[in-house]
C-alpha cells in the first residue's frame, strides 16, 4: 500500500518518528526513549515554520496581461523551508507552529503522564499528528488487553483546530476501537488562539476525560464480551452497520436482497468472514460475542479494506471518515443488542 508520509527533500528523511519500532512501512527515525512533544517534533522532521503569504491571481485583462492582481483578505499558508503551499486561509487565521501545537501536554508527561510514541506529517506537511500512549490498559476478560492512546492532530490548511481524540487500541490486532458513547465524547477541540494557561487547563481536562472514558468503555466492552450472538444475528448486525445510506437500510429492513448492490454484498461478506475466521476473533472475548461483532467491523477497515494511501486510511479511521462512521454505527448497534437482544436488529 502506498504511503503518504511527507518526504523532506532538504534533509532527505521521511517526516515520521516512532519509539522503539517502525510503525509505518519501515519509515522514519527510531528512538529508544519517550520524548517531549518538542523532541518528537524534531525527531519527526516537523520543525519547519509556517507563514501566511499574500495571494495573487493571474490578470486576464488584455490591457495589462503580465501584472498579477492581489487577492484581498485571503492568504496562502507556506512552509518557509521549501516554499510548499499548504492551504488557503482568511485574514483572521492564526498559525500555530508545529513545535508549539502540543507543548501544553508536556507538563503532564512523566510519572503517570502521557508518552509520545509516534509523530508525523502527511501530504506536504499540511497536517501533523502525534500519538501519545496513556498509562495502563483496558482489560476485556482475562487475556484481551487494550492500550489507551490520545491521537493529537493539527493542520495548516485552515481545516480545523487542534484535536485530541481518545482511541483505545486492541493489542492483538492493532485495531483502533473508535467509540463515542451517548453520554460523553472521546474528542476535544482546542482553539488555536487559546493562551498557555487555557491550553494547560484543557490538557488536564483531556486527561480527565480520557480516564473516565476508558473506565466506561472498559465496562461496556466487558459486557459485550459476555453477551453471545448467533451467526445469523452477527450477519444482520454487520449488514446494518455497513449500510451506506437510508435506502440500503430500507432494503435490508424490507428484505429486498435483490436491490442490494454487488459491492455492498461483497463488503458484508468480507466483514463476516473476518468475524468468523480471523485469528484475533478466536479469543474467549470475541468468539461468538457482541465484542467480536464490533471488532469485526473495526478490524475489517484496519486489516482488510484497501485504501489509496496512509493519509486516506488515517482520515477514514480516525478523522471522521467512512471507517469511523461505520465503526460508530457498529458501536451503537452492539450497545442496543446488549440491552434489547435480537429485537434491536429489526
Amino acid at each position: 500500500m502506498a504511503h503518504n508520509i511527507n518526504f523532506n527533500e532538504i534533509t532527505q528523511k521521511d517526516s515520521f518518528f516512532s519509539v522503539k519500532e517502525k510503525a509505518w512501512h519501515g519509515l522514519g527515525q527510531i528512538v529508544d526513549q519517550y520524548p517531549t512533544s518538542g523532541e518528537a517534533i524534531n525527531h519527526a522532521g516537523l520543525d519547519y515554520q509556517v507563514q501566511k503569504a499574500g495571494l495573487f491571481a493571474a490578470n486576464l485583462s488584455s490591457q495589462n496581461p503580465t501584472e498579477n492582481v492581489p487577492v484581498p483578505n485571503f492568504y496562502a499558508t507556506m512552509r518557509t523551508d521549501n516554499g510548499a503551499v499548504l492551504g488557503i486561509v482568511g485574514k483572521d487565521y492564526q498559525i500555530v507552529q508545529n513545535r508549539n501545537a502540543f507543548t501544553f501536554f508536556d507538563s503532564i508527561v512523566g510519572g503517570d503522564g502521557i508518552m509520545y510514541e509516534t509523530a508525523g506529517a502527511l501530504g506536504k506537511g499540511e497536517r501533523i499528528f502525534i500519538t501519545a500512549k496513556l498509562p495502563g490498559y483496558i482489560e476485556v476478560g482475562r487475556d484481551d488487553l487494550i492500550e489507551k492512546y490520545l491521537f493529537l492532530t493539527t493542520s495548516h490548511d485552515g481545516s480545523g483546530s487542534i484535536t485530541a481524540a481518545f482511541t483505545p487500541v486492541r493489542i492483538v490486532c492493532a485495531n483502533t476501537l473508535n467509540a463515542a458513547m451517548k453520554n460523553m465524547t472521546n474528542v476535544v477541540k482546542i482553539r488555536h488562539t487559546s493562551n498557555a494557561t487555557e491550553r494547560l487547563t484543557t490538557a488536564h481536562k483531556v486527561m480527565g476525560i480520557a480516564s473516565r472514558f476508558s473506565d466506561q468503555v472498559g465496562e461496556v466492552f466487558n459486557q459485550w464480551a459476555k453477551k453471545p450472538i448467533t451467526d445469523p444475528q452477527l450477519r444482520k448486525l454487520i449488514e446494518i452497520a455497513m449500510a451506506p445510506n437510508k435506502q440500503v437500510l430500507g432494503n435490508l429492513k424490507d428484505g429486498k436482497d435483490n436491490a442490494l448492490s454487488t459491492q455492498f454484498i461483497n463488503i458484508v461478506e468480507d466483514v463476516y468472514e473476518y468475524a468468523l475466521s480471523n485469528p484475533t476473533q478466536q479469543l474467549p472475548s470475541t468468539m461468538g460475542t457482541v465484542f467480536g461483532a464490533y471488532n469485526a467491523v473495526t478490524g475489517y477497515f484496519q486489516n482488510v479494506r484497501r485504501f489509496q494511501n496512509d493519509e486516506a486510511k488515517l482520515k477514514s479511521i480516525v478523522l471522521g471518515g467512512t471507517a469511523q462512521l461505520r465503526s460508530q454505527a457498529a458501536f451503537n448497534l452492539c450497545s442496543e443488542f446488549t440491552l434489547r437482544g435480537p429485537a434491536s436488529l429489526n
